[in-house]
């Protein structure tokens, strides 16, 4: 509960740096503001949990989705059995795997099973509060609405995953589709930005926000495009493609590598081939960079901690993917990848942070 309480209270600390410190007062719903931060950790943690999940290659030890009674994992010598029995009969361990012992399997069941176990801590850390802060006349009506939206985010979240698993679960492929990857990924970032956006609505509610013109839209512009970036990034851990040009600044020799489109048509080659996956996700990379050092020129307003966290933060994003890349064929490379994946997270809650304090004051709607 300390480490708990001490994570809030960063959450809490770093959200108050991206305003002016004179513009808010103390919350009115204290406990309600510290229940969505453990939401926000906690989701955070389950992200990461998800890109631990997909870069050990276990996703798709578990093939059965039993929200409620598979909760415990296997207890005995004959369900551990089972279980890897029906593994077994999968294309993922029949062409990849064969010779995996029942101690290899259960080290990837490992990390589906807490993917999933994480996932149905949330929702007792979201339900049981929730239910409490009801009967205790805590909630407005006004934060219902909200609140039933987030629950609702999260249930489709665990079917969006399932769904994922599915792909997978045949005689033909040797991993999820990466498609269905980056629908998973993109809908569990787009479900923190939704939480913390209500958490700082219901922890400032009298900040002095700043409208700012043409630096705020251009944040919004930034915002937008990190979203498609994280998408690609989802599309290059799904297709492996750093494989295919582990260099930098080049791509195995040149700017503009031969093979970035295919005969399906521009469509299919943004989703599909790998070549132009790490381009678009390589040059996007860039783009958002230059902008981010754009607006920390421009936007005089914000104040300059907030700005130099999201200019470090892009700059760390940029470093940690080229090291990834350059290493990917080593497994080591597994700890620089799930940092890259968290600082990206961390970038994109900054950004969204600093454009919620960008924006035009409201009534306080949850007194």
């Amino acid at each position: 509960m300390t480490l708990l309480r001490g994570s809030s209270f960063g959450i809490t600390h770093f959200c108050s740096s991206m305003a002016q410190p004179q513009t808010f007062s103390k919350a009115p719903h204290r406990h309600i503001s510290t229940w969505l931060i453990t939401g926000i950790i906690m989701l955070m943690v389950q992200i990461l949990l998800g890109g631990v999940t997909r870069l050990t290659g276990s996703g798709l030890s578990i093939t059965e989705w039993k929200p409620l009674l598979g909760a415990l994992p296997p207890l005995n010598q004959q369900a551990w059995q089972q279980s890897f029995q029906k593994y077994q009969q999968i294309a993922q361990f029949k062409q990849l795997n064969s010779g995996f012992t029942l101690a290899d399997y259960k080290a990837i069941f490992f990390w589906e099973w807490l993917h999933r176990e994480w996932a149905r801590l949330m929702a007792l850390v979201f339900i049981v509060p929730f239910c409490w802060f009801v009967l205790k006349k805590q909630i407005s009506r006004a934060m219902i609405h909200p609140l039933l939206i987030l629950f609702l985010l999260g249930g489709l979240q665990g079917i969006i995953g399932w769904v994922m698993v599915q792909s997978g679960l045949n005689d033909t492929d040797l991993s999820v589709s990466h498609i269905r990857l980056a629908v998973h990924f993109i809908c569990a970032l787009f479900l923190l930005c939704y939480l913390l956006w209500f958490t700082l609505k219901i922890s400032f509610p009298h900040a002095k926000r700043l409208h700012q013109g043409s630096p705020n839209r251009l944040l919004t512009g930034i915002v937008v495009l990190l979203f498609f970036q994280l998408i690609y990034g989802a599309l290059m851990a799904g297709t492996h493609a750093a494989l295919y040009a582990p260099t930098w600044p080049d791509m195995d020799g040149t700017q503009m590598p031969v093979g970035l489109t295919s005969p399906g048509g521009l469509l299919h080659s943004l989703c599909y081939n790998v070549i132009s996956i790490q381009f678009t996700h390589r040059n996007l990379a860039y783009l958002i960079a230059l902008l981010i050092m754009l607006w920390f020129y421009r936007a005089r307003n914000v104040s300059k901690r907030s700005r130099w966290i999201v200019l470090l933060l892009v700059f760390t994003q940029v470093l940690l993917g080229i090291v990834t890349l350059m290493n990917s064929m080593f497994h080591w490379v597994i700890y620089f990848a799930v940092l890259h994946q968290c600082v990206g997270m961390l970038l994109l809650m900054s950004l969204i942070t600093a454009l919620f304090f960008s924006k035009r004051s409201n009534a306080d709607r949850y007194r």
